[in-house]
């Protein structure tokens, strides 16, 4: 199944299957500068313009009824420079192309998250992250970018040029600018040793702390309607390789949490009633494995259940106490949740609109199955995160806006008084940016 969006009879579907569009003219630019003359021609007609990653994102960030660009035709590594240790790539290179060939090359990112279907350039502007003591998101990996801005001309940008728009660009929600190239930081490559085993929930809060301290990167999975949760710690290692084994990983990956995941799913969307009783074999079923291999293939894992999420960076040390509240409102709203609910963490950083701006975070995920009424769950767990001045994953569900944000981000009008410059007349505007911008 392709895990990216799909666009039939014109009309743009993301991955989630919950946004659709249906864009004027959808355009490929080859180059960097047909990019900028496809703007310039919108601007024109007066058509907003927008452009699209793979569609992971849950939210309508991508979608517009303008002018859609797709990236497919901007792929690839424009420069290596094993002096100052960055690697330039062209926008719309998926992660998972990047990832082979830097480990190719003999070098890698420092962190990424737990899927590499996206686009470079979608990835970074809503965002995307993993889980790190020290490490942060993928966009502050970034040294620099180039951006066509809304006049139609290419701006270089990184902490000595236009440092200002560097700060916010990195992850821009699009609304900047069209991002056609970016600059990442590497480093030599190297192993991490992944450590993944079952632990109480009461056990993983109450040791929480010392966990995040002792792990590089620490993580773990709660299963609702459970006491039980799968952690894992990623650690790097000196070796040697010991990959998973291939009929172990098929096991693991494919089979249990894929292949029985989806027939669980299936199971619990027809016979809610039944998913309690589900979530307490699938909390058991995987057992705990230690393995040792190259980053890539420990942070990133195959996803080929379709969901729909919610994601809320809180501060680090409200995580215990939220996790708490969500459990205590599942365990009495008689609601039946089916997916289990991701933890990560991420240092402060210093980009504009990074949840983890400013601040130690600490990231919850809640999921539902694709075609599941998900907005009674959402909204409980959402009135939560928000108790705690918790900040919405730019690219998955939430019922935010301007209002609320200029409230959580201190540096928020920094970012839209930059829109303001760069993009006066709104060119890279829709529905999805006016709510969280305001208009």
């Amino acid at each position: 199944m392709s895990t990216t969006a799909s666009a039939k009879n014109g009309t743009w579907r993301n991955w989630g299957g919950n946004v659709a569009a249906r864009p004027a003219r959808q355009v490929a630019p080859a180059s960097v500068e047909e990019l900028a003359a496809a703007v310039r021609r919108a601007a024109e007609d007066g058509l907003r313009v927008k452009a699209v990653g793979t569609g992971h994102s849950f939210t309508s960030i991508a979608a517009t009824d303008g002018v859609l660009i797709r990236p497919q035709l901007l792929t690839g590594i424009r420069n290596i420079d094993r002096d100052a240790m960055t690697v330039t790539v062209e926008a719309g290179t998926p992660l998972k192309r990047l990832n082979a060939v830097l480990a190719r090359e003999g070098l890698s990112l420092t962190n990424m998250g737990d899927i590499m279907e996206q686009t470079v350039s979608g990835a970074t502007s809503t965002g995307t992250h993993g889980t790190g003591r020290e490490s942060a998101s993928i966009a502050a990996q970034i040294r620099g970018l180039e951006l066509v801005t809304a006049d139609g001309s290419v701006l270089a940008c990184s902490e000595k040029e236009n440092p200002d728009v560097f700060a916010a660009a990195r992850i821009g929600l699009g609304a900047l600018g069209i991002v056609t190239a970016i600059t990442f930081a590497v480093e030599p490559l190297f192993l991490l040793t992944a450590r993944e085993e079952p632990m109480t929930f009461d056990r993983v809060l109450a040791e929480f702390d010392q966990l995040w301290a002792e792990n590089e990167h620490f993580e773990f999975y709660w299963f609702p309607h459970t006491g039980n949760t799968n952690t894992k710690r990623n650690n790097r290692s000196a070796g040697p390789e010991q990959p998973v084994g291939q009929l172990a990983g098929w096991f693991e990956d494919e089979f249990l949490s894929n292949g029985v995941f989806q027939v669980a799913q299936w199971v619990g969307r027809a016979a809610p009633a039944s998913i309690p009783a589900i979530a307490q074999v699938s909390s058991k079923a995987l057992s705990a494995r230690t393995y040792t291999d190259i980053p890539y293939k420990v942070f990133t894992s195959p996803r080929r259940v379709r969901f729909v999420e919610m994601e809320y960076a809180v501060p680090r040390a409200a995580l215990a106490e939220t996790l708490r509240e969500l459990k205590a409102m599942v365990d009495n709203s008689g609601l039946r949740i089916s997916f289990p609910v991701e933890v990560r963490t991420a240092p402060a950083d210093d980009i504009t609109l990074s949840t983890a701006s400013d601040r130690d975070s600490a990231y919850i995920a809640v999921h539902m199955f694709r075609g599941t009424p998900y907005q009674a769950y959402f909204t409980a767990a959402e009135r939560i995160f928000t108790a705690h001045e918790g900040r919405p994953h730019w690219g998955k569900v939430h019922t935010q806006d301007a209002e609320y944000f200029s409230e959580v981000y201190p540096r928020f009008g920094e970012f839209t008084a930059l829109r303001d410059r760069l993009d006066p007349e709104r060119l890279f505007q829709n529905d999805y940016l006016r709510r969280v911008l305001g208009a």
